[in-house]
């Protein structure tokens, strides 16, 4: 397993989060492909997207269904910009690259917004720390491992 993907696994059983890390036999960097690879809907995947607010990371857990308000987001949590992070701020926040961003397993906690979306599905898959990785999980459990708080982000 890549040693990005054994950090989030232990970030998970020291969570006591349910689910382990499946190792996907293509890169799993989109929603489609993932979704396509598990044989689940595309909304059920939970994208890691983060974004510079005002010079800080934010993590925003999205339905693979969605596109977020960067407005709508900035609103919510009192920054006066919200915008795509490149992937050299991500790296940096996460300690992983982007189509691999995993919820948990950072070097430091980032605010975390997860979409409300995903608790219609009882099973939801996010990024395990790589691009061929990925873990099932739930929106309960989302909210709970990130200390996020629900918002709608579309």
């Amino acid at each position: 397993m890549h040693p990005n993907a054994e950090i989030v696994a232990k970030a998970l059983l020291d969570l006591g989060a349910a689910g382990a890390i499946v190792e996907l036999p293509d890169s799993a960097r989109t929603a489609q492909a993932a979704a396509e690879q598990l044989g689940c809907e595309v909304g059920a995947i939970a994208n890691s997207l983060v974004f510079d607010a005002d010079g800080s990371p934010l993590l925003v857990m999205t339905s693979g269904a969605h596109r977020v308000d960067t407005v709508k987001v900035a609103a919510l949590v009192g920054a006066a910009k919200v915008r795509r992070a490149s992937p050299e701020f991500v790296r940096e926040a996460t300690g992983q690259p982007i189509g691999g961003v995993a919820p948990v397993g950072h070097p430091e906690p980032i605010r975390t917004l997860v979409d409300i979306w995903l608790e219609r599905y009882d099973e939801v898959w996010a990024a395990g720390g790589h691009p061929h990785t990925v873990f099932p999980t739930s929106y309960g459990e989302l909210l709970r491992i990130t200390g996020g708080a629900p918002a709608e982000v579309e």
